[in-house]
């Protein structure tokens, strides 16, 4: 079985990304009715989430028991949806295979990729609408290291972020090479989620660094220039 840390696998463009079966990456954020979580931390939590489970075991080799579904995930298009989860849903979800990570307020539990039109029936009973979330202070200055920088001009809700945010860490992850990938896997992927300014995000797309279109199925229009993976390592040379 290959290593995570192995040298990058970014997968080929098929001729026709829609002709081939569409799965999806579901990911679930506990929202309970009080104490919700902040919405920085919940973008961060979700793109380690997806870094976690790239990383996993069972996905990075072909004798993984979710290899098979995530090749078949990153061959079409690499759809993710974020749906939220409270009480009881929360504890089923839990009982599906697959990897729940926390922050510092917010829980993502990410599950291996489904078929589009065929969730578990605990995942897909959750509602997608209702994540709008907040910060009770502004973030923090993005400290040193890798910064996953949000479009300054949207205006995106917080499930459709958190997709964006783990879109972009995943786009990441594949230009890295295999002595990155581990230096970023052994310091729990820390990562920073920052709105740009209009100055810095023109300079930022403009930079040949992981950028996300969006393909405009729900939000916002196609096309949309989402948010920008800005890690150390891609800036070397």
């Amino acid at each position: 079985m290959s290593s995570p840390f192995d040298a990058p696998s970014t997968p080929e463009e098929p001729a026709d990304r829609d002709s081939l079966e569409q799965y999806v990456l579901p990911l679930v954020v506990r929202l309970e009715r009080t104490d919700p979580p902040a919405r920085t931390d919940a973008l961060e939590t979700s793109a380690r989430a997806v870094l976690t489970l790239l990383a996993d075991p069972r996905v990075t080799g072909p004798e993984g028991e979710w290899a098979e579904r995530v090749a078949a995930w990153e061959d079409a298009r690499i759809r993710k949806v974020v749906r939220r989860a409270r009480g009881g849903e929360w504890r089923k979800a839990g009982e599906l295979p697959g990897i729940t990570v926390a922050g510092a307020t917010a829980e993502v539990r990410v599950f291996p990729p489904v078929p589009l039109d065929g969730w578990p029936r605990e995942l897909a009973k959750l509602q997608v609408s209702g994540t709008d979330l907040d910060d009770a202070e502004p973030p923090a200055t993005a400290p040193d290291g890798p910064v996953l920088w949000l479009n300054p001009e949207l205006e995106m809700s917080a499930g459709k972020t958190m997709a964006q945010t783990g879109h972009a860490a995943q786009l990441a992850w594949w230009r890295l090479d295999g002595a990155r990938r581990k230096e970023w896997a052994e310091s729990g992927f820390a990562l920073a989620v920052r709105t740009a300014s209009p100055g810095a995000w023109a300079e930022l797309t403009a930079s040949g660094l992981p950028l996300v279109r969006d393909a405009g199925f729900t939000e916002i229009a196609p096309g949309s220039c989402t948010v920008v993976a800005d890690h150390p390592a891609l800036r070397e040379g």
